[in-house]
């Protein structure tokens, strides 16, 4: 069974909207499964602190590499095989499908979660953590970004989503960004569904989303179409 462990300062929220859905009705059915580990419980003292002063000034408060290793120690004493540890981070590298799909084929992720002003960098090094980002903003804590990235990557489990061919057809899965989507009524607000989807010609109607899925990436997304172009070159020329 695939296993997220979440180290956090806020346990109360989860399990959040991990719980809800496609993702809720996997776990009930053990297709996954979630730990949550208080950092609180790994503090000194009896306020239980987790954070102090950054050495040579600074604002803010730094999680200390002693919690932040003790929790991670405690995540990983299951024997459920190796997991990638990874501590949530604008400094990481960008969170994508392509990451998401290689973390499905692990034994599951263990997430730290910061909610200061950073960490010590000692554990992330001793400890062999992969410091990965959401995108290019700043969150107050890490906990939005490890629920959004085990959302993305639970879907990807076998039995999750019941309908397979709804994932190979997504945006990013051939390196574009996904077609429109038109349902009923067929007349709305003097908008009319593509006549192409209405002829019944199959082919006709998967060229036309494939080219509306390039129009929309070559338009939106030119860095993804740049790739995209590298590995079709044919394309950039028409």
């Amino acid at each position: 069974m695939w296993r997220a462990d979440i180290i956090t300062y806020l346990p109360e929220t989860y399990p959040g909207l991990l719980d809800h859905s496609l993702l809720g009705k996997a776990r009930a059915n053990g297709l996954w499964s979630l730990s949550i580990h208080d950092l609180a419980e790994f503090g000194y003292g009896k306020h239980r602190q987790v954070d102090d002063r950054p050495i040579g000034g600074g604002a803010g408060m730094v999680l200390r590499a002693d919690v932040a290793a003790k929790a991670i120690d405690k995540a990983q004493t299951d024997d459920i095989g190796k997991r990638p540890i990874v501590y949530l981070s604008p400094a990481g590298q960008r969170f994508d499908q392509n990451l998401a799909k290689s973390w499905s084929e692990e034994n599951g992720i263990i997430f730290l979660c910061g909610r200061f002003e950073g960490i010590d960098g000692r554990v992330l090094q001793a400890r062999a953590i992969t410091e990965v980002s959401l995108g290019d903003f700043i969150l107050c804590g890490g906990d939005v970004a490890a629920q959004a990235m085990i959302e993305t990557t639970v879907r990807l489990l076998p039995g999750v989503v019941g309908d397979t061919q709804s994932l190979v057809r997504e945006s990013f899965e051939e390196g574009l960004l996904e077609h429109p989507h038109f349902t009923r009524p067929r007349i709305w607000e003097e908008l009319n569904v593509p006549d192409v989807l209405l002829s019944g010609n199959h082919a006709d109607i998967e060229a036309w989303r494939l080219s509306e899925a390039k129009k929309r990436t070559k338009y939106r997304r030119s860095d993804l179409w740049e790739e995209y172009c590298r590995k079709h070159p044919r394309d950039r020329e028409r």
